[in-house]
């Protein structure tokens, strides 16, 4: 008993609390009154019912005939109790301590005794590495039979059961005790950064007749909003931008015949779903196609980041199998270059062609995680790299792949935002993929990418990966044309509001358009681009604005001139290795008009639907009374041949949208 209570002495018990004293205090008192009940264990060659260590140490205290009758009593025996229970809980060689039953025992030294049968004890509590030693098997069931009455009282306490030793030394399996609220775990702090902007307004053409923006063929928002949904949690707002959901889909717009015309619009005028006095004005661009046999040769370097962040599985081991993807689908003379960043960036492979693939995946499967995040270093790092490895007349483009929480050197988005601008000039674009979550930084990955002229993609799973790098890898790595602005015009004859659905960040001013100097987002080989407007025609009770009192009268010339137009859409943009712009117009009229929505065709529908759960999940007003329900039967009316699955899977998206938002139906 010497050696047992000196390994009991020699333990730092942590800090009890509140809670822990009142159910130590309780199973104590339940344990003695059981103990002094019980009658001697059967198979004992002993006269008296055996002892336990607790029992042996304080039956002298317990003694009825030194403390019966006596107010002393209670004054040392629940004090007594309190204490020793509390010593016995905190360490792991309690006897009556409740425990749960883990594998693999951990041998310790053990008192002397003459009953070799032995029996394992576990963990005393879950994660704290604490193991009980084996002890004897005669032990064991003497201290089982005294505890066993308050096992029996503990199990239905709102904490939960206990788990203990049942008699002959068989492990009784009972839920695990609840965790104290004062050691749980504080809650992770999401770090995640979104650069959303409050949604369109509904403007009056009397005196705003003109919309200007930048076209958006990023698609980061759909991967992040459906990862969150899948994950079984309503997206955050701003996480949501619609056009780069609508802009995910792939679309059989009609396209153009030749590279000399790098794409053509396509307007389509339908009623609006969700407001029976509005209409919505369809505006869809499909690119030009190149032929992979004439697609120019690619210089790619792979910046990838190896900070301590990126140590999950859904960042750098996802990351790596998907530029293995790219890797795979790259010509033989195509040179990749691959620089990481941690605490500062280095070389990881130069420039080497696609046909030494074996070397290339080799530098890959090294990448190691680890260290703080000095991206603005690597992004200088590897323009310098596709500098020295330039290809004239040919792709030149840098894949940044992170979660984008550079925290070493010039970090701010500004600082940022004019290093990859200046970069541009030099022929050299920049891409970003955004992976995992918790602190993702989506804010910063538009801003590299629109000022890049590259796009935006959030890689989620090994198939958002496929689709982004190999299926869709000749509009993400091969431009038809450069700083592609949409400008239109609404006749006020026409067209009394407007509300563009989607691009607030890709607004531009209305002298911008002409501006050949203003930057605007790019065309890849077959991108397509769809913009929607929601208008209120003429004489419609949907009208927020009043009449201006002072509003100069329509000119008669003017009116007759451009009689049943209903908007005038304009297109300015360059090509690749141009720095002037050129123009495409089309007038908008009734003839782009279907009578109601159904015989619009699969594709306008689809992305109706979309644009629909898109401003929905983005808290739109405007789409507060159109359920979830409606918008999925839209799309599901809509899928047409899915070859990939994306659009059921979208339907599938609306209805965990549906029961996430407690919506009723």
């Amino acid at each position: 008993m010497t050696d047992e209570l000196d390994m009991l002495s020699g333990r730092t018990p942590p800090k009890p609390t509140d809670e822990a004293r009142a159910r130590a205090l309780a199973a104590a008192m339940q344990s003695y009154d059981a103990a002094e009940n019980m009658s001697p264990a059967q198979g004992s060659t002993k006269p008296a019912r055996q002892s336990s260590i607790l029992n042996r140490i304080w039956s002298p205290i317990m003694n009825r005939k030194f403390l019966a009758g006596s107010a002393l009593a209670m004054l040392i025996v629940v004090p007594a109790a309190a204490f020793l229970t509390l010593e016995l809980v905190r360490s792991d060689f309690s006897r009556d301590a409740e425990v749960q039953v883990a594998a693999k025992p951990v041998p310790r030294p053990q008192p002397k005794s003459t009953a070799p049968a032995t029996i394992e004890r576990g963990e005393l509590f879950p994660g704290s590495g604490s193991d009980l030693s084996e002890v004897p098997r005669e032990a064991a069931e003497n201290e089982a039979t005294a505890s066993a009455a308050a096992d029996t009282a503990a199990a239905p306490a709102a904490e939960g059961g206990t788990v203990g030793f049942a008699a002959r030394g068989r492990a009784a399996l009972m839920p695990a005790p609840a965790v104290p609220g004062d050691i749980l775990p504080p809650p992770t702090e999401s770090r995640e950064r979104f650069g959303n902007a409050d949604a369109n307004p509904v403007k009056s053409v009397a005196t705003k007749p003109v919309s200007t923006f930048s076209v958006d063929v990023d698609t980061a928002s759909y991967a992040f909003v459906r990862r969150s949904l899948m994950e079984g949690e309503m997206p955050n707002h701003d996480a949501v931008r619609v056009e780069e959901m609508i802009n995910y889909f792939p679309y059989d717009w009609p396209r153009p015949t030749t590279a000399a015309e790098p794409f053509k619009p396509t307007v389509t005028v339908t009623p609006t779903p969700w407001n029976a006095a509005t209409r919505l004005m369809h505006v869809a661009i499909k690119g030009y196609e190149v032929v992979q046999q004439e697609a120019p040769r690619a210089n790619l370097v792979f910046l990838i980041d190896v900070s301590g962040s990126m140590d999950e599985p859904d960042k750098l081991p996802l990351l790596k199998n998907a530029f293995r993807l790219l890797v795979e689908r790259l010509r033989p003379d195509d040179t990749v270059s691959i620089v990481t960043y941690a605490g500062n960036a280095g070389t990881v492979l130069e420039p080497t062609a696609v046909k030494d693939k074996a070397k290339i995946l080799a530098a890959i499967d090294t990448l190691q995680p680890g260290g703080s995040t000095a991206g603005a270093e690597g992004i200088d790092a590897a323009y310098r790299l596709a500098e020295k490895a330039f290809v004239q007349n040919g792709v030149n483009r840098i894949l940044l792949a992170t979660d984008g929480d550079f925290n070493v050197g010039p970090s701010s988005d500004e600082e940022l935002r004019r290093m990859v601008e200046a970069k541009r000039k030099s022929g050299v674009f920049l891409s970003v993929l955004g992976f995992g979550r918790g602190n993702y930084n989506d804010a910063l990955m538009q801003t590299l990418a629109q000022n890049g002229n590259g796009v935006a993609a959030y890689i989620d799973t090994l198939a958002e990966a496929q689709k982004t790098l190999v299926e869709e890898a000749g509009s993400s790595l091969f431009p038809i044309a450069k700083d592609v602005k949409l400008q239109v015009e609404f006749n006020p004859a026409a067209i009394v509001e407007y509300r563009l659905i989607g691009y607030e960040t890709r607004a531009l001013k209305r002298e911008d358009f002409n501006n050949d100097r203003i930057d605007a987002g790019d065309i890849g080989s077959g991108h397509s681009v769809t913009a929607i407007y929601e208008v209120t025609p003429k004489g419609s009770p949907a009208v927020l604005n009043d009449e201006l009192r002072y509003a100069t009268a329509e000119k008669p010339a003017t009116a007759a001139a451009h009689a049943g137009e209903l908007a005038f859409l304009k297109i300015r943009y360059k090509k690749p290795d141009g720095d002037r712009s050129e123009l495409i117009t089309t007038p908008v009229t009734e003839g782009n008009a279907v009578p109601n929505l159904a015989e619009a065709s699969a594709d306008v529908r689809f992305s109706i639907a979309v644009a629909a759960f898109g401003q929905k999940l983005a808290g739109n007003s405007a789409l507060a009374d159109y359920s979830y329900p409606a918008i999925a039967d839209l799309a599901a009316a809509a899928k047409g041949t899915d070859p990939f699955g994306y659009r059921g899977e979208f339907v599938n998206l609306v209805r965990l949208a549906k029961g996430l938002s407690g919506a009723k139906q």
